[in-house]
């Protein structure tokens, strides 16, 4: 039986885990905190996780809070006529439209899932080992294994990879992110029969994306904004009160989106843990770390590719690494997972993740003309707004009418 270290428990790391020992492999875990750590603990992140994604759960038989979350049937995008957040409440929006998934997107709390399938873990015999790890830590644990993976997307272990600056344009932070969970937000009144995110562009400042969720109490909603480094939405960095931090995401609301305020006036934090601020830079890495020893760990996931949240790709492309490396994992049989390996099977996860790389780099620089086209004819065309809708599950289909004015013209055309 083949032994395996994975490092890191979250989407990725525990998918994949819970994935080989579902196929025989001995598999150990480490995370740097229990179930029960994280689920009281702080909110980790926001998610929504398309039709693929969630596939990859069902796959897997993980989907424990399918029928419990809410079902998200579209994405909608509103654009705020420029100019006119200058007055208090005069924000106008110059697009307004939502297109329809071909299957419906669910948002778990990360640390709702994360805790249900650490302990699905442990009850199902595998070794789970709560430490924070260490490089040392890892060399010496690592000769003991078959492979190691490494799926912990922050700290000390980050820095074995190499940062590959062909595929990392940004060398700094492009958004200060600021994240609430709450609960009691009205429905937005366009399509108050059915869930959809909604994303909110406000030229020149940023964006607020707004979706539902299931958490430890129930249904929420997830209120994030991300705004441009220096302007007026990267005032949370100093905020510590969980309540100021709500105050001032709905302040901001009310100057930036007031259509997206008029809903959230009744709202509440989920929990005092309800609350995520920080920002960092998307950078794709070299997949393969080395130990001081020489012994060689692969990258998972945001370790290896970590996107800006502005296209909602984090925990897609997390379960998307999962199933392309335990598929790579289960193909290689017997034989040594070596550097030429781990190699070819962070290849064929980029495959796929080159696309969403391309497509959230591109939507962190102000769009070009023909994007601002192809947004706007989303609100009178419903096949382009239903179009860019499911590019969210499948970022591949970007490069045929997106990326290119040429491509993009085109394709209107089609539709005339």
């Amino acid at each position: 039986m083949r032994k395996i270290l994975i490092v890191g428990a979250g989407q990725s790391g525990l998918q994949l885990a819970l994935g080989l020992q579902s196929q025989g492999y001995e598999v150990t875990l480490m995370s740097n905190r229990t179930a029960d750590e994280i689920r009281a603990g702080r909110v980790m992140s926001t998610q929504c996780m398309f039709h693929t994604a969630l596939q990859h759960e069902r796959d897997l038989a993980l989907n424990f809070w399918e029928s419990q979350a809410p079902r998200i049937e579209g994405l909608g995008v509103s654009v705020a006529a420029p100019g006119s957040h200058a007055e208090p409440g005069g924000t106008q929006r110059a697009v307004d439209w939502v297109g329809k998934l071909d299957g419906y997107a669910q948002s778990v709390d990360q640390r709702l899932k994360m805790a249900g399938w650490m302990e699905t873990f442990a009850q199902r015999g595998g070794q789970l080992v709560i430490h924070g790890a260490a490089v040392s830590d890892l060399d010496f644990f690592a000769s003991r294994y078959d492979l190691t993976l490494v799926s912990a997307g922050k700290g000390e272990l980050v820095s074995m990879f190499a940062r590959d600056a062909s595929r990392s344009p940004y060398d700094a932070p492009q958004r200060a992110l600021a994240v609430a969970y709450v609960h009691g937000l009205g429905p937005r009144p366009e399509h108050p029969d059915f869930d959809a995110v909604r994303c909110n562009l406000v030229p020149g400042v940023g964006e607020l994306f707004i979706m539902p969720t299931l958490t430890n109490s129930g249904r929420a909603d997830i209120l994030f904004w991300e705004g441009i480094p220096g302007g007026p939405l990267d005032v949370f960095a100093g905020v510590r009160d969980p309540n100021e931090h709500l105050a001032t995401t709905l302040e901001l609301m009310e100057r930036f989106t007031p259509w997206e305020y008029a809903r959230a006036t009744k709202v509440e934090l989920t929990d005092a843990n309800g609350t995520l601020a920080g920002r960092y830079a998307p950078t794709v890495r070299k997949p393969i770390g080395q130990l001081p020893s020489g012994g060689l760990v692969l990258g998972v996931a945001d370790v290896v590719v970590a996107n800006d949240p502005i296209t909602g790709q984090g925990s897609n492309s997390a379960s998307k690494c999962a199933a392309s490396y335990l598929a790579s994992i289960i193909g290689h049989g017997d034989r040594p997972f070596d550097a030429e390996w781990m190699q070819t099977a962070f290849d064929r996860y980029w495959e796929t993740a080159q696309h969403v790389t391309r497509w959230t780099n591109a939507m962190l620089a102000p769009p070009p003309e023909h994007v601002l086209n192809l947004i706007g004819a989303a609100g009178e065309l419903q096949p382009v707004a239903d179009r860019f809708a499911n590019g969210f599950n499948d970022p591949a289909d970007f490069d045929n009418f997106f990326f290119e004015a040429e491509k993009a013209e085109a394709y209107l055309a089609s539709l005339g």
